[in-house]
């Protein structure tokens, strides 16, 4: 069955049922402004507050702009970009270039001009959507993706080197293209996150997407009653993965276009939200903006709000306990997972397992997972080796890159670079990406333990551990640590703070900055290298 099959239903059984919201709070906070300020602002864009789509509307629109491609020539399998930001037409357009049998590419909308031209070409796009953020980005690439046969502009204000979307997918038909797709059909390529260099291009079959949908609702229990709270981007998997549970239920969900401690805690009373997925530094922000009294959670209809989980990176246990302390009603889950692995839920710690806090869990529903040396030989129960994970969910290859997907894939199992062991409980805990692991003095350092150590200390909002050069050792271990805000604390008080820790494991050395994470909440590490490194450390000291 194709993921589409499931839209069509939702639209034949829910109709006339809000299936999806839009909630823009810097426009309502616009109203805040003198009239003439906010007159200002209406005139010049028709955006609003809160817009919201039906699942017969949502079924209308992807059929329109399915039919559009079609009209324009696209055969089956060819690919079409999406880079927009959070918005009521993503889902529509994505589902749109399933239905006409195209390959949907979701391109991260943070990427400079150059990395979109190279996903681009590496993906073979014969076509992308776009919004207006991106206008400068595009117009620069243009003539770097000869490829591209169509540009089509999402909103207002259509630069004149391309089509506007919204009044061309008007005139076309909203019944849905005769168009066979199989469960092995290809329906996706994702980007890597691109922290470890360029982003590879991710192909995922229309069986992965639905694997995705069927773990996900399995694991959370989405109803039709639930309403499930999106701020992560879409172009990623993990978003996008989350909400097939509530595709699959046919349940309401909210995109909220923001991350303001404020505007979550709004957003989940006004809107009565049950499911709300975090990513770590989210969490963070909305429990210190509640200890520092910016939000008082008695003034919010919270009582709908059942379920607060988190993905994307390893979740300190100290925020969790923490979290539960204020919200005691509160299920919490985590779900581990790769875009290669169709994004969370290849290892899923379940809501009655809030007892392992730390854990990322045990194998996800229809999942399969195994630990290895580096022969890719299981290794004892205790013991650290490389994560390898098995199922329906699991990528057909990495797109036009032979080599790279031999490295990852053998036999069906996908050896995820994540360092890992299992306890005696079969849960299984995250130790550390294989290539940050640290070597200093023979032993291996996994800053990962390193980070959830220091992050209990009451002063740190966020942490990241690497390795630098070290004459003697070979590697030493550098602590990037950003403290609270208006908090004061020196590197001889957090020097003392890990004496706890085993001498080998201590930072030898210690910078406060901000430690900076890409969109899905993962440290970037690579960037954090090339910042402190032997010649980047030597600078930055010199500065202070």
């Amino acid at each position: 069955m194709p993921i589409t099959d499931l839209l069509t239903k939702n639209s034949a059984f829910y109709k006339d049922e809000v299936c999806l919201v839009e909630i823009n709070p810097k426009l309502e906070e616009n109203k805040l402004m003198t009239w003439r300020e906010f007159s200002l602002i209406q005139a010049t864009s028709t955006e609003a507050f809160r817009r919201e789509l039906t699942w017969g509307e949502f079924q209308k629109s992807s059929n329109r702009f399915a039919n559009l491609l079609l009209s324009r020539g696209v055969k089956k399998g060819e690919k079409v970009a999406i880079l927009l930001m959070n918005c009521l037409e993503w889902l529509p357009i994505y589902f749109g270039i399933l239905k006409a049998g195209a390959v949907a590419v979701p391109l991260n909308f943070r990427y400079t001009g150059e990395e979109i031209a190279y996903c681009l070409n590496k993906a073979d796009c014969e076509h992308i959507v776009f919004g207006p953020e991106f206008v400068g980005r595009i117009e620069g690439i243009c003539y770097k993706t000869k490829n591209i046969k169509t540009w089509l502009f999402v909103g207002e204000g259509c630069p004149v080197f391309a089509e506007s979307y919204d009044k061309l997918v008007t005139y076309c038909s909203s019944k849905l293209p005769n168009i066979k797709i199989d469960d092995e059909d290809d329906g996706a390529i994702y980007f890597s996150s691109g922290t470890t260099g360029f982003p590879k291009a991710i192909l995922h079959s229309h069986k992965s997407l639905v694997h995705a949908a069927i773990v996900e609702q399995n694991h959370h229990k989405q109803t039709k009653e639930d309403t499930f709270l999106c701020i992560p981007p879409l172009y990623h998997t993990g978003a996008k993965m989350h909400w097939f549970g509530s595709l699959m239920a046919g349940s309401k969900a909210v995109l909220l276009k923001g991350t303001e401690p404020k505007w979550i805690i709004k957003a989940v009373a006004e809107e009565k939200c049950s499911i709300v997925w975090l990513l770590v530094p989210w969490a963070q922000d909305i429990l210190d903006a509640i200890d520092r009294g910016d939000i008082n959670v008695n003034d919010y209809d919270l009582s709908k709000w059942r379920l607060m989980h988190i993905g994307a990176q390893p979740v300190p246990p100290s925020l969790i306990k923490r979290w539960l302390k204020i919200f005691p009603h509160h299920k919490y889950d985590t779900n581990y997972g790769l875009s290669e692995s169709i994004g969370p839920g290849c290892v899923h710690l379940g809501m009655e397992n809030i007892h392992k806090v730390g854990a990322i869990g045990k194998a996800g529903y229809g999942w399969k997972t195994m630990i290895v040396d580096e022969n890719r030989n299981a290794v004892k129960q205790g013991e650290v080796g490389e994560l390898a994970v098995f199922g329906d969910g699991v990528m057909k290859c990495y797109y036009k890159d032979e080599e790279a997907t031999k490295e990852i894939l053998s036999n069906g199992w996908l050896y995820t670079g994540d360092m890992a062991m299992e306890d005696e409980e079969g849960f299984i805990y995250l130790v550390d990406r294989k290539k940050d692991v640290i070597i200093s003095g023979g032993e291996n350092i996994y800053p990962v333990q390193i980070e959830n150590f220091i992050r209990k200390n009451e002063a740190v909002s966020d942490v990241a551990v690497i390795g630098i050069p070290d004459k003697r050792l070979g590697e030493a271990t550098l602590a990037v640590v950003q403290l609270k805000d208006g908090v004061t604390f020196t590197e001889e008080e957090l020097n003392d703070y890990c004496l706890e820790l085993p001498r080998y494991k201590r930072p030898k050395k210690v910078i406060f900055a901000t430690v900076p994470r890409n969109p899905t909440g993962k440290i970037e590490k690579p960037k954090l290298r090339k910042q402190y490194g032997s010649e980047g450390l030597v600078s930055k000291q010199n500065e202070l």
